[in-house]
């Protein structure tokens, strides 16, 4: 996870700064140091990659670019499939 993957996990997620290191158990700055492109430890990064994913987001990483995917893990059909 890097700097611009964090951000826009935590945008889609609708998580402030203060949300993820909450859910992370890490500080709010800690976050930004990460969103501002700084080292971190791996065990830090790999918490809060943790909390990502656990919530639905997948990092993408190739060699064209990377990104998210926002995972629907359980979603309920939009209507009841006897009533169609």
């Amino acid at each position: 996870m890097n700097a611009v993957q964090c951000r826009l996990a935590r945008v889609a997620m609708g998580w402030g700064i203060r949300d993820l290191a909450a859910a992370a158990g890490v500080s709010s700055q800690i976050v930004s140091r990460l969103e501002r492109g700084e080292q971190l430890r791996t065990r830090t990064l790999d918490r809060m990659r943790q909390v990502f994913e656990a919530a639905g987001i997948d990092f993408i990483c190739d060699g064209d670019g990377f990104g998210i995917m926002i995972r629907r893990p359980h979603l309920l059909p939009l209507t009841d499939p006897e009533t169609r």
